[in-house]
């Protein structure tokens, strides 16, 4: 049985190839919404809809996954927007359980990048036929046919079969709306996408009679309701105040428990309404028990359906308190408790997300997450909500297989001018990377690795530095395989200060033939912060707070005549790819500081005297 009044699409790419900005204008051709009312929602000058929150419309990047519903004349269009960034594609994943279709974006003067491939196997994996769409036509350097045999290459490579093949083609502009089957008709609206939902995406199979059967694919957290379930009805029936059976998919028990509300997508937002029918998308308040992958089962016929995977972390960082002299100065500083409860309330919704309490010290928290992004993307908003805390150094979880010892490898894809080629190869291959494929083009060079993930910390920001900013770095999970040689750490050391005060110019002068200072004259430091980077080897104890004497000769103003350089400022991202094991960062909402683990320089020689014996 197929309900042929729905559909449920999804929408999946790689990250900026145009995803949230075909939706956007998707929105705002389907009719459903008032003249002027969309560009209130989009935030002014951002000129973003779906991607709501402050962090997505800063970074330009989807980091939720978005669901939201419109008509087609008398079908209703689930439409579901996906993140693109690796760190993110086991919400891709789950987001695909509730998708009878997709529509396959790539850009096209790019071309398929490594989370194109990622995306499009969980797509064959779940049997979905995809329609290409060939996006940003409009760019000037765009190659389409050349993007599109790229695209059947990608096809044939996955292992598709002839079905698959004859993929549906469509070429489009989101940012000006615009799409055609035939670059020889002018495109003038988003037309021909709402036609092909119609045309090639299949209706979803259900059952209304049946028992009933929902799996939870995604979870939301509300301060008012608590957890909200979110998935789709495969057979049956949901209803407000139902008695329900909930299959746990970790260890197969039964859960009972009551609906309190059913919410149905509508537009932008959620609708409550009494009843939803299989083949819709839902979402679910009042059962509080349930995880990704359970089954919502009728009462007396529970029946639990194919587990969902969960993707496992790749990278572990250590969570603590904030115990820094300046600790409460620009904002409130969790306490262990605290932390434990913040910690537990991200764990409701962000299932990517682990966390356990660190053997070594009661006040430290060990999380684990799918890669940086991933992890300073919660370390933000938590600064954002006022707090302060410290984090050490990201570390890459290491598994033993078969009696053999394995770590997780990163699918490397870069783009860099010709003339960049031998420093980026350097910089790579000395991160016990290997090169997979190099091809040379008029401009660019196309560069594809499998690369320890060790390698991966902090190789962006350097990679950056040697191509004058011109490399455009992607990267994706590939495997894990048996651990590499050692990867050499930071090359130089660093400049830490003895003195808590504020930085003097008389000071910082004399300091920055030594290396690259990290703070300006007039900043507040302490004891044990790190203020520069030495241009050796080794770590370098420095007063950057020493005034200048007056005497009865001269002002102590008199005779600065060299410029002090600006120092170097560390967003949250670079700061964590920066650290060393015995450091860490200090996150507060108005600053991002670095600092040694132990702040005093006899308790630092101390532990390095017991660490050698």
């Amino acid at each position: 049985m197929r309900r042929n009044d729905i559909r449920n699409v999804a929408i999946i790419a790689h990250v900026d190839h145009g995803k949230t900005t075909l939706v956007d204008n998707m929105l705002r051709q389907s009719g459903l919404f008032r003249a002027g009312e969309l560009d209130k929602l989009a935030g002014g000058q951002h000129g973003l809809i779906v991607d709501s929150n402050d962090l997505e419309r800063e970074r330009g990047i989807t980091i939720l996954a978005k669901n939201l519903a419109f008509k087609i004349g008398d079908v209703k269009v689930n439409l579901m927007d996906t993140p693109g960034h690796a760190d993110f594609g086991g919400e891709v994943e789950r987001i695909l359980q509730m998708a009878d279709g997709v529509f396959l974006l790539v850009d096209a003067a790019e071309g398929p990048l490594p989370q194109t491939r990622f995306v499009l196997r969980k797509a064959f994996a779940r049997g979905l036929k995809p329609i290409v769409v060939i996006n940003k036509i409009d760019r000037p350097d765009a190659r389409i046919a050349e993007v599109h045999n790229a695209v059947f290459d990608l096809f044939l490579e996955l292992g598709a079969d002839d079905s698959m093949l004859e993929f549906p083609l469509l070429y489009a502009s989101g940012r000006k709306g615009i799409a055609t089957t035939d670059m020889a008709i002018e495109p003038k609206n988003l037309g021909p996408i709402f036609d092909a939902i119609l045309k090639y995406i299949p209706a979803p199979e259900a059952d209304v009679d049946a028992p009933l059967q929902f799996q939870v694919a995604a979870l939301e957290y509300s301060d008012f309701v608590g957890r909200i379930a979110i998935g789709k009805i495969r057979n049956g029936k949901i209803r407000k105040n139902q008695k329900v059976a909930i299959v746990r998919q970790k260890d197969g028990n039964r859960v009972d428990d009551t609906v309190v509300q059913v919410l149905g997508y509508d537009r932008l937002g959620k609708l409550e309404t009494d009843e939803m029918l299989a083949g819709d998308i839902c979402a679910v308040v009042g059962l509080d028990g349930a995880d990704i992958g359970d089954t919502v089962c009728d009462f007396d016929h529970p029946v639990a359906m194919t587990p969902i995977p969960i993707d496992e972390p790749t990278l572990d960082m250590v969570f603590r308190i904030n115990d820094s002299p300046f600790a409460g100065q620009e904002g409130k500083p969790l306490t262990n408790r605290e932390l434990k409860e913040r910690l537990n309330r991200e764990l409701q919704s962000n299932v990517a997300l682990r966390v356990r309490q660190s053997e070594l010290r009661a006040e430290e928290f060990i999380v684990s997450g799918r890669g940086l992004l991933h992890l300073s993307i919660l370390l933000e908003n938590i600064r954002r909500e006022g707090s302060e805390m410290s984090v050490g150094k990201p570390r890459v979880i290491m598994k033993e297989i078969d009696g053999v010892k394995m770590e997780p490898f990163e699918y490397l894809v870069v783009d860099v001018p010709a003339s960049h080629v031998g420093p980026i190869m350097g910089l790579v291959l000395e991160r016990q990377a290997q090169c997979q494929k190099m091809e040379s083009g008029t401009s660019l060079a196309h560069l594809e690795f499998i690369i320890p993930a060790r390698g991966l910390i902090g190789l962006r920001t350097k990679m950056m530095t040697a191509s004058n900013g011109l490399a455009i770095v992607h990267h994706n999970f590939h495997e894990y395989m048996p651990v590499k040689a050692g990867i050499s750490g930071r090359a130089n050391g660093v400049m830490i200060a003895t003195e808590t005060g504020k930085a003097t110019g008389f000071s910082l002068e004399g300091k920055q033939e030594r290396g690259i200072l990290f703070v300006g004259p007039m900043e507040p430091v302490y004891e044990g912060q790190i203020v520069g980077e030495h241009c050796r080897d080794n770590d370098l104890p420095v007063n950057v707070a020493m005034e200048k004497k007056l005497t009865n000769m001269r002002s102590a103003g008199a005779e600065i005549k060299t410029p002090l350089k600006p120092p170097r400022r560390f967003e949250l991202e670079a700061a964590l790819e920066y650290i060393e094991d015995d450091e860490l960062v200090e996150i507060t909402p108005k600053s991002v500081r670095l600092r040694k683990q132990l702040l005093k320089e006899t308790d630092r020689k101390k532990a390095s005297r017991s660490s050698q014996s």
